[in-house]
């Protein structure tokens, strides 16, 4: 019997979202950890942001005809994104900064 997922573990799964330590990695293990958490906390509030947005420009577009709310809608839509761009990268522009500064 196969099983797909056999070698699969957790640091798989959120290693996308975890920085590449390069020239942090002599934080201790507690606090790269705690890095981490706070970086899926930040990602998760900024896809709740877009989401919010996208349903204040669907409801204020068709159902309120309120322009002013879907035109926030649309604002909240990319800062949202915006900002889980930014802090996906974080750990790739902290190590292209330290390693230009080396």
């Amino acid at each position: 019997m196969f099983l797909a997922a056999e070698k699969g573990d957790i640091t798989t799964i959120i290693g996308g979202i975890a920085p590449d330590w390069g020239p942090f990695g002599s934080l201790g293990h507690e606090a790269r950890v705690m890095v981490e958490v706070i970086m899926a906390v930040a990602i998760l509030l900024c896809l709740g942001i877009a989401i919010w947005g996208a349903a204040k420009q669907r409801i204020g577009a068709t159902a309120l005809r309120d322009t002013f709310s879907a035109e926030q809608g649309k604002g909240l839509i990319v800062a949202g994104l915006t900002g889980v761009f930014i802090i996906g990268s974080l750990g790739t522009l902290f190590t292209i900064v330290y390693g230009m500064a080396v």
